[in-house]
């Protein structure tokens, strides 16, 4: 009796001088009831391609939400890869309502690239003396926690573990007996990694399940200081492919090097006339319209990175100089190759002349800086060296015609979007965090203008016109949309602290 009166006295009053190690100690006992769940959840596979698998995924969540109180409902797509949307009322009628936005779907996986057996079959792992990555018993969960075990599988971090933190929070909430201070609704995508296509649709189809006051999202990685962090915004994304064609089929290299051009050297050098060795892009009109103030700078420096550590971290001598530091960097469009392809290498290497060379890009984008504009000004830029643009495999009148051949086409386009720092959802966010529920009570939390990934926050913004906050939770360092993603258990106990603390906060 005694124990059960500490703990409401912990949850129900925590800002009247509840001891903070035992609120800490009982957040996470929560957290070690559900990490069975969450293993659980990591090994289905969520690569968003296979229906069927997201189809597992969103079963298991409905009956997570339900069991926690929540109505359910899958809310089905033309691919049929249903999204979960879930809602749970507060106590309080005429409340507000907040709707909490994240995703289960996750990148595509190299299984070879992984440090383990699958990226499905989620590891505990414990960094030895030598800073090396070891496996240990699951059993290590349920133990003396140490906050520096991490689970490695694919989601871990983005963006099952959000997920999971939420329904402990939720478990925090039953275990005294309360509902949270706004009615909680709770839409879950499938199709986040994959740009979010059906998500438009599915909003519209079924827009008086989406009425609400505010959106909080839920991805992204927190600051590498620890700190409780709000974002305000994100960098959208455009996606493009740039093929440059050589001749018809591949060749004998050395009955054609050096007489058939080789697609390859030509794409590589179209690439590098885009940048400066500073990294900034050449093309004419790239970063207009993005003008910093003198507020928008000390609001970024205010968010103090150790710019040295991050290089460290991330194994670079020196960072691109498009912005003076990383906050400032974010806050311009990017331009990135994310793959290239011409012939083979390894075992499969050939010695040809091949026939083409491709290369991906992406379009960072921010509110000032629309993505179709920025692939306009590439376009722009590829014709300007002499390309000839066809639609596809140039043909034959085509190739007799022209000397420099390529296509360019646009892929899918995301906006960016931000909200004033000021706004009454950011007020609400920081408060909370802010508070003794918290994570770091004590400690100032992080306010990040525009971080530098993307989440379909266009769509949800534009169809509601909602203000927004996201709240990211998990390590920087998960290595996300990467081999080798993982969650460190110190960030799941404090990310079910931050949202908590924002259950349990009103918003006016």
């Amino acid at each position: 009796m005694r124990k059960l009166t500490l703990i409401l006295l912990i949850l129900v009053l925590p800002a009247a001088g509840a001891d903070a190690r035992a609120w800490d100690d009982e957040v996470t006992r929560a957290a070690q009831r559900n990490f069975a769940e969450y293993l659980d959840l990591l090994a289905i596979p969520n690569v968003a391609d296979d229906a069927a698998d997201i189809r597992r995924n969103a079963a298991f969540l409905q009956r997570a939400f339900e069991k926690r109180g929540f109505r359910t409902k899958l809310l089905n797509n033309p691919a049929e890869r249903p999204l979960v949307f879930a809602q749970l009322a507060a106590s309080k009628s005429g409340a507000k309502t907040i709707l909490f936005y994240a995703h289960f779907d996750g990148q595509p996986v190299i299984p070879d690239e992984w440090a383990q057996e699958s990226p499905f079959e989620p590891v505990v792992k414990r960094r030895d003396a030598e800073g090396v990555w070891q496996p240990v018993a699951r059993e290590a969960l349920l133990a003396e926690l140490d906050p520096e075990l991490r689970v490695f599988a694919r989601a871990a971090a983005d963006d099952k573990a959000p997920i999971m933190m939420l329904l402990t929070a939720v478990d925090l909430l039953r275990s005294a007996g309360r509902s949270p201070a706004f009615d909680v609704k709770v839409i879950l995508d499938s199709e986040e990694e994959m740009s979010s296509p059906s998500l438009a649709g599915v909003v519209a189809a079924n827009s008086p399940l989406f009425e609400s006051d505010a959106l909080v999202i839920l991805d992204g990685p927190a600051h590498p200081s620890g700190r409780p962090t709000l974002v305000f915004g994100n960098r959208g994304i455009a996606q493009a492919t740039l093929v440059v064609y050589g001749p018809r089929a591949p060749l004998h290299s050395g009955h054609f090097g050096n007489y058939a051009p080789n697609p390859a050297f030509r794409l590589a050098a179209l690439l590098a006339g885009m940048k400066d060795d500073d990294g900034r892009v050449r093309i004419e009109g790239y970063y207009d319209g993005v003008a910093l103030t003198g507020s928008d700078r000390a609001a970024l420096a205010a968010t103090g990175d150790d710019e040295d550590a991050l290089r460290k971290r991330i194994g670079i001598a020196r960072a691109e100089r498009v912005g003076a530091t990383y906050q400032e960097a974010l806050q311009y469009p990017s331009l990135n190759v994310r793959g290239m392809a011409s012939g083979a290498i390894g075992a499969k290497a050939a010695n040809i002349v091949p026939s083409e060379a491709t290369a991906e890009l992406d379009f960072r984008t921010t509110p000032e800086t629309d993505g179709r504009r920025l692939y306009d000004l590439v376009k722009k830029h590829i014709e300007a060296q002499g390309y000839h643009l066809v639609d596809g495999p140039p043909s034959d009148a085509e190739r007799a015609k022209w000397d420099k051949l390529a296509s360019f086409t646009l892929g899918a386009v995301q906006s960016a979007e931000r909200t004033p720092m000021d706004s009454p959802v950011g007020r609400w966010a920081y408060a909370a965090l802010h508070s003794q529920t918290g994570p770091r009570p004590d400690v100032e939390p992080v306010r990040i203008r525009m971080m530098g990934g993307t989440v379909p926050t266009d769509v949800l913004v534009e169809a509601l016109r909602l203000p927004f906050i996201m709240i990211p939770t998990v390590n920087a360092d998960n290595s996300q949309h990467a081999h080798d993603e993982n969650l460190r258990i110190g960030h799941f106990v404090s990310g079910t602290q931050t949202i908590y603390s924002l259950l349990v906060t009103e918003y006016r």
